[in-house]
């Protein structure tokens, strides 16, 4: 299994079908939080359903249109982190990201969208890397500013969650630590 280290107690770990079991656990006992935000939360019903996403996620990967990793924890999976998107044609990435929330204010994902952000831009040649967040997730925007991103914007009527339609705030972080227009 491919693990990222991050530091003694974090990793990033490939996603793989052995993981579908415990995503899918965490998944359901955070169900109700992660449903505020995430608009796959209520089609996620059981292991299977996680097993298709991964299955797409290596396809995505093979593709090197993505990559998604589970976050592990001190030896336990706590999220989930990926460049939902990656466009070597603009050389963009965007990063998007989830985590149990008894996990929440321990610095976890900062680690992890730091190491991603710096992956993005020494390791891929990226010039950008991007988080798109609901504009109420008021956690989320704080860790796009902790990261020294920029709002960029906002887009109306961007997703459906369970609250209805909500508007995007676009954050961006330029290799160049500037905008590039």
């Amino acid at each position: 299994m491919f693990r990222l280290v991050i530091d003694e107690e974090l990793h990033l770990v490939f996603l793989e079908e052995a993981l579908a079991a415990p995503v899918f656990e965490l998944i359901d006992a955070n169900r109700e939080y992660l449903g505020r935000w995430l608009p796959w939360v209520p089609d996620t019903r059981s292991v299977a359903d996680v097993q298709m996403f991964i299955q797409r996620s290596i396809t995505g990967f093979s593709n090197m249109s993505g990559l998604v990793c589970a976050i592990e924890y001190r030896g336990e999976i706590v999220g989930i982190i990926s460049y939902n998107k990656i466009s070597r044609k603009l050389k963009k990435v965007e990063i998007g990201y989830w985590l149990a929330e008894n996990r929440q204010g321990q610095g976890i994902m900062t680690r992890c969208c730091h190491r991603l952000i710096d992956h993005a831009f020494v390791s891929m040649d990226m010039e950008k890397v991007e988080i798109r967040v609901a504009v109420d997730n008021q956690p989320s925007r704080r860790l796009c500013e902790r990261l020294g991103m920029t709002l960029e914007g906002i887009i109306s009527n961007a997703e459906r969650l369970s609250q209805g339609i909500v508007a995007h705030a676009i954050y961006g972080l330029h290799r160049s630590g500037g905008d590039s227009t």
